[in-house]
């Protein structure tokens, strides 16, 4: 029987608390200026916090204020790496960074550092049979075409551009995902499952739902332009 636990071995990690879900393999703009966040990205710059490496977790609800227990948000995030990082002239951080590696969080604490911590261990995929590799490259198929038919309504003027045609099938549910604007609990399961296969199948779902729904509102999300306050703030997750 595969091991369904996750690894044994704990760390910490700073967190960050946001009502989104970062994937694996996409990016993620975020705007700092709350001053704990912007001294965690000075210990992310500088080598303070090893690797430039932070977790980011969805919160359950959005209206609780301040994470300090770990029922206030979901157990199960994603680790993210700093890979740019732009000082503003009024002190604050506009950065980028990508999604590496899912993890289990154990347990928050707000009192250790500047800024939350949390301990975990690593949450990896269970191994694909393998006897299914012509199984997920018809549902990697399936999957592409249902993204091109939501992109096709949602974004018919924004030159959207599909995975590269090598990516694996293990990591393309996440790609595509990352292009499209779903509910976050629909995030949040596509986070949490851990068998890449189920993974294609739900996100393939997911994508023919929204895209029906979308050609039969007559409407499309707000693309990233639309959103811009002038400031660029509305575009990106804020940390305040």
């Amino acid at each position: 029987m595969a091991d369904t636990r996750p690894g044994t071995q704990r760390e910490t990690l700073p967190l960050f608390p946001l009502q989104t879900v970062l994937l694996p393999g996409t990016p993620m703009p975020l705007h700092i200026f709350e001053p704990r966040y912007r001294q965690l990205t000075v210990d992310l710059i500088t080598g303070t916090v090893p690797h430039r490496l932070f977790g980011i977790v969805a919160m359950r609800t959005p209206l609780v204020q301040e994470v300090d227990e770990l029922d206030h948000v979901h157990t199960i995030g994603c680790a993210a790496r700093l890979r740019e990082a732009k000082r503003l002239p009024d002190g604050r951080y506009d950065l980028v960074a990508s999604g590496t590696r899912r993890f289990l969080l154990h347990d928050v604490d707000a009192t250790a550092a500047p800024y939350l911590m949390g301990t975990v261990t690593w949450l990896d995929d269970l191994p694909v049979p393998a006897d299914a590799e012509d199984a997920s490259w018809r549902l990697a198929d399936l999957a592409r075409a249902a993204h091109r038919r939501y992109c096709d309504v949602a974004w018919p003027d924004d030159g959207w551009r599909a995975p590269a045609a090598d990516t694996d099938p293990v990591e393309l549910a996440y790609r595509l995902a990352a292009d499209c604007v779903l509910p976050l609990h629909d995030q949040q399961a596509l986070l949490e499952e851990r068998l890449p296969l189920r993974r294609l199948r739900t996100v393939c779902r997911l994508l023919n739902r929204e895209s029906g729904f979308l050609s039969r509102l007559r409407a499309i999300p707000a693309s990233l332009s639309e959103m811009d306050d002038g400031d660029g703030s509305a575009t990106k997750p804020s940390l305040n």
